[in-house]
């Protein structure tokens, strides 16, 4: 699965871990692994103008996305076709995001994961225009997020408990080359 990401927001962004968000949930809507997405992190500015040229909305938003194929029911995963496509680019605006996370109490990292998710669903073509929309989509996006959160602390358990046996491989004199040959037996 190809993802790019560009970060043209002038913010500091673990983009690495959005990368990994969008990646879990294709995987977890069982997206085609041949499927390209594009990422980008704008401004407020940027935001604003993409805002209103595509929505005709005033003010920045805090995700968009732009579906690069007409979007009809194949695209979702549910219907049965799972094709290899040019998904489209996800816009996030992370100034905007700030404001959101300091709003909810969490964490500008958590939001953006928040807005990824999301921003990958609309490009599958789900929507929350209509009430039953909405729960459908959002309980999806929470079920994706709680899973990933799982993952994500799963693999940082990993990879402390992979410091600390490099560490104690050291303090015994044996070092990580050796490691690295049991562990890939």
């Amino acid at each position: 699965m190809s993802i790019e990401i560009a970060n043209e927001s002038g913010m500091a962004v673990d983009e690495t871990s959005l990368v990994s968000a969008a990646r879990f949930a294709l995987d977890r809507m069982e997206v085609s692994p041949l499927a390209e997405l594009s990422v980008v992190l704008v401004t407020l500015d940027v935001m604003s103008d993409l805002h209103v040229r595509w929505m005709d909305l005033p003010g920045p938003t805090d995700v968009m996305a732009f579906p690069m194929d007409e979007l009809d029911s194949a695209r979702r995963p549910d219907a049965g076709d799972t094709s290899p496509a040019l998904l489209g680019d996800i816009v996030l605006c992370p100034a905007f995001a700030k404001d959101q996370a300091r709003q909810a109490g969490h964490p500008l990292m958590d939001e953006l994961f928040l807005l990824t998710v999301h921003g990958v669903l609309h490009l599958l073509g789900y929507d929350h225009a209509e009430p039953a929309e909405e729960r459908e989509m959002f309980a999806l996006q929470k079920r994706i997020l709680a899973d990933f959160k799982v993952a994500m602390s799963a693999a940082k358990r990993r990879d402390a408990q992979r410091t600390n046996d490099d560490r104690l491989l050291g303090a015994a004199g044996l070092d990580a080359t050796l490691h690295d040959r049991v562990d890939d037996n």
